[in-house]
């Protein structure tokens, strides 16, 4: 397993936590935190660590919808391009809405 860091800018979005999927055979976890500086920083433990790959995913992400302000951890074992953009769209989606019910 490798650990390593992405960070891009972010907006400053309310967002509350979120928790979702679990470590398992060909999944991953993601759990999200606000964060109060302007940056998404993103920290990925996985067994298939490719940078490239992950910033990619990131990017796609951040053209639909803007990232907010937030650390984001990732625990990946094995999961496909499809699984980790599903899972990351389900944490940002559930911490908005975290965000909106604590307002």
């Amino acid at each position: 397993m490798e650990t390593f860091a992405l960070t891009q800018d972010a907006t400053n979005q309310p967002l509350g936590r979120a928790l979702v999927g679990c470590v398992a055979s060909g999944d991953l976890e993601v759990m999200i935190e606000p964060a109060t500086d302007a940056k998404a920083q993103i920290h990925i433990t996985s067994n298939n660590a490719n940078p490239g790959r992950w910033q990619q995913i990131l990017s796609a992400i951040a053209q639909s919808q803007p990232l907010p302000a937030m650390r984001m951890d990732i625990h990946d074992f094995a999961a496909t391009p499809g699984v980790i953009r599903l899972r990351i769209e389900q944490a940002l989606e559930l911490a908005k809405e975290e965000a909106n019910h604590v307002a």
